[in-house]
């Protein structure tokens, strides 16, 4: 080989690995912006959810134990999205039952004899209706118990309707689509192939074979 085509062997080797670095360096800036455009997009497309609550108080009589009313709303609480009340509640709430399982929670406070009941709907009219629904369902389940039970259920507050939704915006949307595209752009960069200057191959370490076994025995 010539002094000029060992000259141009060098250059040509040079500029790949520029162009090698260049690219590395871009990858995590480059994984950022398209984390940010899928995330907007997803953002932008989705539909807006939003959620209302509604709340059920278990009040005890003059005869029974306060303490008994919170073992009870928590009993309550547990059966709010059972299909026997959530089947009373499909008629006014103008949905089927399986949504409203599947868009209603029941959480119950360790404080008070309450249940918090909210639901999920794209419609703001339509969460406050599932949620006033399941409510007055479970009030109802609690009239016909109450004379068992000794305390009585009732419709604390009624749920409002929401003005915006519980949906993450575009904007929050695409600065967790940018984070998470960083990230992975990140690891990308630590978990690639670290290769053998010359040549293309791993540059793995190398295991030392079985000793060889002596063709005599002294």
């Amino acid at each position: 080989m010539t002094t000029t085509q060992s000259l141009a062997v060098r250059r040509a080797i040079g500029w790949l690995t520029r162009l090698r670095r260049t690219r590395r360096r871009w990858l995590v800036p480059a994984a950022v912006l398209l984390g940010v455009v899928v995330g907007g997009c997803y953002g932008l497309l989705k539909t807006p959810e939003y959620a209302a609550t509604s709340h059920v108080i278990v009040v005890p009589s003059a005869k029974s134990d306060p303490a008994g009313a919170m073992g009870l709303a928590q009993a309550y609480g547990r059966v709010a999205t059972d299909i026997a009340i959530v089947g009373d509640a499909q008629v006014a709430a103008g949905v089927p039952a399986d949504t409203l399982r599947a868009n209603v929670q029941a959480a119950t406070s360790p404080d008070a004899p309450m249940i918090a009941i909210t639901a999920r709907a794209p419609k703001a009219a339509a969460a406050a209706g599932m949620a006033d629904s399941v409510a007055r369902a479970l009030v109802q389940k609690g009239s016909h118990t109450e004379r068992s039970t000794g305390v009585k259920v009732l419709q604390f507050t009624r749920a409002a309707t929401p003005t915006s939704p519980v949906s993450p915006s575009v904007s929050l949307s695409a600065l967790v689509g940018g984070c998470a595209g960083g990230l992975l752009g990140a690891l990308a960069l630590l978990v690639r192939p670290r290769y053998a200057r010359h040549g293309g191959r791993p540059g793995y370490g190398s295991v030392p074979g079985p000793v060889a076994q002596q063709e005599a025995l002294v």
